[in-house]
C-alpha cells in the first residue's frame, strides 16, 4: 500500500509542483494551485462518517468534477469516500494504507492535470503519449539461445 513518501515521489516527479506544509499538514501544487493534500479528520467529519471513518491517514484529491468524485467512491468504497464539508467540490478523500502505488499515481496525475495550465498540462500529456509510442514500437529483445 502507498505512504507518504509515495505520495512526495509521484507528485514532485510532476512538472512545477511543490510541497509546503500548512498547519502541519503537507499538500501538493501546481503553479500555486493545490491539487493532492494530506487531510485530518475533523469533528464534523468523524460524527458525519460514523462507521467509516478511517484509521490511518487520510488525503485529498482534486476531481475533474463531482462525477468523478462520486464514480472513484463507487467504484472502490473501501479506498475513497467523502464528507459532508466536500459535498458540491470537486475533491475526493482516500486512505492512504489502503491504495495501491499505481493507482495512487493515477490519482495524482488526473489531480494535477486539473490544476495545472492547460499548457504545461498539454506538454506532460503529449510526453506521456510519445513515451507509451516509443515502448510500443521497440523491437522485442531477441533471445540467441545464451
Amino acid at each position: 500500500m502507498a505512504t507518504v513518501e509515495d505520495v512526495r515521489r509521484i507528485a514532485l516527479g510532476l512538472p512545477e509542483t511543490s510541497e509546503r506544509e500548512s498547519r502541519g499538514c503537507l499538500d501538493w501544487r501546481v503553479r500555486d494551485k493545490g491539487f493532492v493534500w494530506e487531510r485530518p479528520l475533523r469533528k464534523g467529519d468523524i460524527e458525519a462518517l460514523g462507521d467509516r471513518v478511517p484509521h490511518g491517514p487520510v488525503f485529498g484529491a482534486r476531481t475533474a468534477d463531482e462525477g468523478v468524485k462520486l464514480a472513484l467512491i463507487a467504484d472502490d468504497p473501501h479506498v475513497f469516500f467523502t464528507t459532508p464539508h466536500f459535498d458540491g467540490y470537486p475533491a475526493v478523500l482516500f486512505e492512504l494504507d489502503r491504495i495501491g502505488v499505481d493507482e495512487l499515481a493515477e490519482l495524482i496525475t488526473d489531480a494535477w492535470l486539473t490544476r495545472a495550465p492547460a499548457k504545461l498540462a498539454k506538454a506532460l500529456l503529449a510526453e506521456s503519449q510519445a513515451v507509451r509510442r516509443s515502448a510500443l514500437n521497440a523491437e522485442p529483445a531477441v533471445d540467441n539461445g545464451h
